[in-house]
């Protein structure tokens, strides 16, 4: 599969889905996949941002993903970026550290979560939660706080 058929895939399978902010859930794939990009990531972690969040949010399943015609690589950093019901943050950012490749797409997905743009449209309760979840996933990642 290809890049584009990557990302065609992932636009589909959000399409109609918001962010926090009401935007275009897309739009986050899209900034994901430009900050692996910008981070020197390889074409297998681009097509990791395009689906990091698909299996996480109902949007395609495991099963559809074990059988895709995509590098073993880009399933593992899917499912390693997967955050499981009820699963800690101590267990997730482990899982994400133990894979290949996946801090890299981890650390693009938390810089656009973090953008001051982006939090400075959602509620002061919320936004101060959210600052606190990446600084706390970041440190856990070992991403310094630039």
């Amino acid at each position: 599969m290809t890049l584009a058929e990557t990302e065609a895939i992932a636009r589909e399978a959000h399409a109609g889905q918001t962010d926090k902010a009401g935007r275009p859930y897309a739009e986050h794939l899209q900034a994901v996949a430009d900050g692996v990009r910008a981070r020197g990531g390889s074409d297998e972690q681009v097509a990791a941002a395009w689906l990091h969040d698909a299996v996480e949010d109902d949007r395609l399943s495991e099963e559809w993903l074990r059988g895709a015609a995509l590098p073993q690589a880009v399933k593992d950093m899917v499912l390693a970026l997967t955050k499981r019901p009820g699963e800690d943050l101590e267990a997730y950012t482990a899982r994400v550290l133990a894979v290949p490749g996946a801090r890299l797409v981890k650390e693009a997905d938390l810089a656009h979560n973090a953008d001051p743009d982006r939090l400075a449209v959602l509620n002061e309760a919320t936004r101060a939660r959210l600052t606190a979840k990446y600084a706390r996933t970041r440190a856990l990642l070992g991403l310094s706080d630039a």
